[in-house]
């Protein structure tokens, strides 16, 4: 049984490690851009720092904080990276595609993972939320214990295997082909 999985499976399983190696190099390249941004932005723009309010929501008592603003650049550069990677290594799609045919799609599911990702961080960084990261541990006096940093890795590995599904089955459809041919003249 566990070799028909195999044999069956073979192809799928190795797209699903050379993801893995994609999002890997994705979660740093993610994770070092939130970093700089991090560092970067209050020199540039007054207040901008994690926790600080970066607009509110009008009519209600809800604001949009720079902690998601750096999330989103972060997913956009890690986003453009890994569908590049994955285009040409884990899928090799380059051939079968045109570039834009194929980044839209993967653009919108890691748009889809991001909001979903966003939730869980947001709650992740809530002192109120059941799941919120302890400020006693993270206090944010050192980098180690920068709470966002936790939140926004947690969020970002959370993500990677949704990534990985909807992209195999919707993103990457081009070059996707049966695992086992089946000859409809034969039954069983």
């Amino acid at each position: 049984m566990i070799q028909q999985f195999l044999t069956r499976h073979t192809a799928s399983l190795s797209q699903l490690a050379k993801f893995c190696v994609v999002g890997s190099s994705g979660v740093l390249v993610n994770l070092f851009t939130a970093y700089c941004v991090k560092k970067v932005a209050p020199l540039v723009i007054s207040g901008a720092e994690v926790e600080n309010v970066w607009i509110t929501i009008p009519g209600t008592s809800f604001a949009l904080r720079w902690f998601m603003v750096f999330s989103m650049i972060a997913f956009v550069v890690a986003n453009v990276w890994n569908y590049q990677f994955n285009r040409l290594w884990s899928f090799r799609s380059n051939s079968h595609a045109s570039w834009w045919k194929e980044f839209l799609p993967f653009f919108t599911v890691g748009l889809i993972a991001q909001g979903l990702g966003m939730i869980l961080e947001l709650a992740l960084m809530h002192p109120g939320s059941p799941i919120g990261l302890s400020e006693a541990i993270f206090d944010n006096t050192t980098g180690f214990r920068t709470k966002w940093y936790w939140a926004h890795m947690i969020m970002v590995c959370v993500t990677v295997p949704v990534s990985f599904l909807l992209n195999k089955f919707w993103t990457f459809r081009a070059i996707r082909t049966p695992d086992v041919d089946v000859d409809p003249t034969k039954e069983g």
